[in-house]
């Protein structure tokens, strides 16, 4: 089972599974009363967790030498608690290279949807007209691809897994195709380049590697910010598309310069104001469509999410996961016409 499997079944009672996971890492710490112990972060594709290994446990000396590159199986009875998902009668064991592998690549059902994703991405920026936006999105696809498709979204918060940007990407671009012809004034080339790029940086800032799901932390995203290096990104490929391209483009309209700033005016504007880190507020349509669905869809991740983490309080209440507003509470059920059941044959006499 995965972690996410695990969690959810444990909601309703203690669950005895296996679990293949990466060792994020083996911490010493002490209690209180002095009392030593090992706090394993460990990670698989999805979901996160922490094990505690006091000093009396069997293995307490074989996972105080873990570190981030192994990987383990995990077995025992999981149960969730208001501190998360904890694991009792438990066993450890290294994985096999085969099993590594397998667990890289992630589980089937997540990589078939982030699959379609990335389809669907590569499928919709194909569809972009304006021959100066096209060219940027594909130049953008083809040299970066495999980062992407290892970024997420967030470290925290929404579609913070690995791929996570891509399921993010796509779902924003889902929405503004079903939107746009809603709103004729928008430029639908332009919102579907914003998109794809708003994030851009983030291949950067919260891209994990090849062999693993532990995300480093990343001295350019550090000193420069997801949102700098996007603009920074989009300049350096317009400049490599444009010289190849100088004389096709010299006759369209509008102006490729204007096309290149309204761009780059949607990465600066998506975060919507300036105290949630965008150096300018939106101030076209465009901008301020890509910044709604973007909160949008992060949000929606985050009550999906938090339904699966946050600690019950009452039947369908949960406590408030971050940044949302408040506690959580279940949607309501979606309406279905109840079929009336048989009459059995005594009720039809």
């Amino acid at each position: 089972m995965t972690l996410s499997e695990i969690r959810r079944g444990a909601q309703s009672g203690p669950v005895t599974a296996r679990v293949h996971v990466q060792v994020e890492s083996a911490t010493p710490k002490v209690t209180r009363e002095q009392k030593p112990y090992c706090e394993l972060s460990l990670a698989d594709a999805c979901d996160r967790m922490t094990l505690r290994v006091w000093s009396d446990h069997p293995a307490y000396k074989a996972c105080s030498s873990l570190n981030n590159e192994s990987f383990i199986e995990l077995a025992g009875d999981f149960s969730s608690s208001q501190y998360g998902l904890d694991a009792q009668k438990w066993n450890v064991r290294p994985l096999t290279a085969q099993e590594k592998n397998d667990l890289l690549q992630g589980p089937p059902e997540l990589r078939t949807k982030q699959n379609a994703d990335w389809q669907f991405i590569c499928d919709t920026i194909a569809k972009v007209s304006d021959p100066r936006l096209s060219a940027l999105c594909e130049a953008f696809v083809k040299e970066f691809a495999e980062r992407f498709r290892r970024t997420a979204a967030a470290r925290r918060n929404h579609h913070a897994r690995r791929g996570g940007l891509v399921e993010h990407t796509a779902q924003m671009m889902r929405v503004a195709t079903v939107i746009a012809p809603l709103y004729p004034q928008l430029n639908v080339d332009l919102l579907i380049a914003g998109i794809l790029f708003h994030d851009s940086g983030k291949l950067w800032e919260n891209h994990y590697p090849e062999s693993g799901f532990v995300m480093d932390y990343n001295e350019r995203g550090e000193l420069v910010g997801h949102i700098s290096i996007g603009l920074e990104l989009v300049n350096s490929l317009w400049r490599k598309v444009s010289t190849d391209n100088d004389g096709n483009w010299k006759n369209l309209t509008p102006p490729s310069e204007d096309v290149r700033l309204h761009l780059l005016h949607l990465i600066g504007a998506h975060h919507g104001e300036q105290q949630f880190g965008s150096p300018v507020d939106p101030k076209t349509p465009e901008a301020m469509a890509l910044h709604y669905i973007d909160n949008l869809d992060a949000r929606l991740e985050m009550f999906a999410a938090g339904y699966l983490t946050a600690k019950p309080l009452a039947n369908r209440i949960f406590e408030r996961v971050w940044p949302l507003p408040g506690k959580l509470v279940k949607s309501l059920q979606v309406f279905q016409i109840s079929t009336p059941a048989p009459k059995s044959d005594d009720e039809l006499f």
